[in-house]
């Protein structure tokens, strides 16, 4: 096997640059989309208690309405 290759100290700093730069981006990014994401699983949380509340009021009506004497 040859022996590894000295790499140029200029594509080194790119190299060590670009991942910086893609960890502020991560960063930034994450901290933008944080709230959003907050809010849309507070909204998905109202959606839930409302609709297991209406599959709740169907289910006490199905049972009320299947309790008759006709059986």
């Amino acid at each position: 096997m040859a022996p590894p290759v000295a790499v140029s100290p200029l594509i080194k700093t790119a190299r060590w640059s670009a991942l910086l730069l893609g960890v502020l981006y991560g960063k930034q990014r994450f901290e933008y989309l944080k709230p959003i994401a907050e809010e849309e699983r507070r909204i998905e949380e109202a959606e839930k208690k409302a609709r297991e509340e209406q599959e709740r009021i169907y289910k006490q009506l199905s049972e009320a309405n299947s309790d008759t004497i006709l059986k």
